[in-house]
């Protein structure tokens, strides 16, 4: 059925001459951040490059920074070679010549800092990268190594400039953090992976690959068939769509004219697993269907307003493909049970160097209730709300940054209470780790004294409210089943159940060794009260070394 549609897209928007494309860059928080915090220092928008739909195209990326580069004036040293180092990356959308790699192997490999190989004529444009990620750590109470071992490739290009094509291949084996494992048992499912097996008696092992294929139908309207996650919004959680679950299969249309941004992405997502023991197993898994789209505007140079609407259905339906309807009409005409939700992000640059940003997002809607007195406390009023902040070179001191943010969701917020339509892929949310029943606030600093050495600190508190046991359902697991309920329908809050809380703080060290492998240094001390069951206190301590791979996230 998508190849079918794919295909039909193809037939009525044939590729326009003339039109270069190129792939996207992976998320990645950290590299991303970096992109960011120089639309943030420029103090207003570029109306060619939207940033709340994540993943960026290189071309777009390359465009922008080199704008900014040679508007900004005076640059700091640390500032210009993160700029040379973004454009490098991409470095064949550049319109100006870049210096070839100082440390070559050989006649073919490294010739540019950023590609192990590349070939590129006027036919076809290859890079091709290993991917390795080699941790050790040591945790108290634990008397076995916490450790990462990732090894893969990572390929990408275009065809005649035209099409734009990905891929990545790796295989990983892992010990996770105590505190990661325990999600992991409680799922039954790794963050941002699918299927694993056992590795020793504590670890995982799997097998991960992502890719897709773009390309510009028009000027304007560029379509993408692949596998892969997507992040929406501008904070460091998204209650929209974000990377913390498996990827899925997806198609996506976007289309740009200037100041608009209309982003349509229709998914098959695995609705559950099948396990023997406690692990997955062979078998067809049953699959669900998303569909979403956002409009995001920019209103003036400061302020980027969005609107979105997305459905979880467990049943591929052709109404909900129409790029340009509105979907609960649709769900009422064909009178499912089907999951809507809708909901909106902003965005605003109140000076240079600042940016307020916030996310609101509605499940669940009785006006009476949520309005009335009378209807304190509804569990039919669901609703996640972000509000953050972020400020670059604080107090002008270059490539200092801060960024707080605060993130609530109401109990039941993304449950459902029919089979196959909760907000999960894999049965991981698709947006906060937490799920629903929680507060939230995060705060970060990260400072670069040296163009190669950044430093970052990170602040969690968390509240979240448990179930007392696995029949009971207050609101904040949200792969269960919403009519499971030990409360009425008036009179919850955030937190209800059993009340717990968790303190955690990281300090980070990252040195880039060469362009794109990174030496990283961290310790995380984490403390929890209340809940279910004693949790120790942790102290985590590790070591690693990255080739093209981001940092995984342990920030749950």
């Amino acid at each position: 059925m998508r190849l079918f549609f794919f295909l039909v897209l193809l037939a009525a928007h044939p590729i326009t001459p003339g039109l270069a494309q190129s792939p996207f860059i992976p998320f990645d928080r950290d590299y991303y951040q970096l992109i960011e915090r120089y639309e943030i220092k420029q103090g207003f928008f570029t109306p060619s490059f939207h940033t709340g739909t994540k993943p960026y195209s290189r071309d777009e990326v390359v465009a922008f920074l080199e704008a900014y580069k040679k508007s900004s004036g005076t640059l700091s040293d640390t500032d210009d070679f993160n700029l040379d180092f973004l454009i490098q990356d991409s470095w064949e959308y550049a319109s100006d010549s870049l210096p070839l790699s100082r440390n070559t192997i050989g006649k073919r490999f490294y010739q540019r800092p950023a590609d192990f190989f590349y070939y590129r004529d006027q036919s076809l444009d290859v890079h091709i990268n290993p991917v390795l990620y080699f941790q050790g750590g040591a945790e108290t109470e634990e008397d076995n190594l916490r450790f990462r071992n990732t090894r893969g490739v990572s390929v990408r290009g275009s065809i005649d400039r035209k099409i734009g094509f990905y891929t990545m291949l790796a295989t990983t084996d892992l010990v996770f953090p105590s505190w990661i494992k325990r999600y992991v048992t409680h799922h039954g499912a790794l963050p941002g992976q699918g299927f694993w097996k056992r590795y020793g008696e504590q670890g995982y092992s799997f097998f991960s690959a992502r890719g897709h294929l773009n390309f510009k139908a028009t000027e304007h309207v560029q379509v993408v068939l692949g596998h892969d996650t997507h992040f929406i919004g501008d904070g460091f959680r998204s209650f929209v769509l974000s990377d913390f679950s498996n990827p899925f299969a997806f198609l996506k249309i976007n289309t740009q004219i200037g100041k608009i941004n209309f982003t349509n992405l229709w998914g098959q997502m695995t609705a559950d697993i099948i396990t023997d023991r406690g692990f997955p197993t062979d078998g067809r898994y049953p699959q669900k269907w998303f569909s979403f789209h956002r409009l995001g505007i920019n209103l003036g140079e400061r302020f980027n307003l969005g609107v979105y609407e997305s459905v979880m259905a467990s049943q591929m339906d052709w109404n909900y493909l129409n790029p340009v309807i509105f979907y609960r009409w649709v769900e009422h005409q064909l009178g499912t049970p089907d999951k809507v939700m809708l909901g909106t992000d902003f965005k605003w640059h109140p000076v240079k160097g600042m940016q307020l940003y916030g996310q609101f997002v509605l499940d669940e809607f009785v006006f009476n209730e949520f309005f009335g007195i009378s209807g304190k406390g509804s569990s039919r009023n669901k609703h996640g709300f972000q509000l953050g902040y972020k400020y670059v070179s604080v107090a002008g001191i270059n490539n200092l940054d801060v960024q707080v943010e605060y993130n609530h969701a109401r109990p039941y917020t993304y449950q459902e209470k029919f089979a196959y339509q909760s907000y999960t892929n894999y049965r991981i949310p698709l947006t906060h780790p937490l799920g629903a029943n929680f507060r939230e606030v995060m705060a970060s600093s990260t400072f670069q004294p040296l163009p190669k050495l950044r430093l970052k600190g990170i602040f969690l508190f968390q509240m979240k409210g448990k179930d007392p046991e696995p029949s009971a359902n207050f609101g904040g697991d949200i792969l269960k089943d919403r009519l499971e309920t030990s409360t009425t329908l008036l009179g919850n809050f955030i937190g209800q159940g059993i009340r717990q809380e968790t303190l955690m703080f990281t300090l980070q060290a990252e040195y880039m060794l060469r362009h794109n492998l990174f030496v990283d240094f961290s310790h995380t001390l984490r403390k929890n009260s209340g809940g279910v069951g004693a949790i120790p206190d942790v102290a985590f301590g590790q070591i690693a070394l990255r080739l093209n791979m981001g940092r995984f996230d342990t920030h749950f």
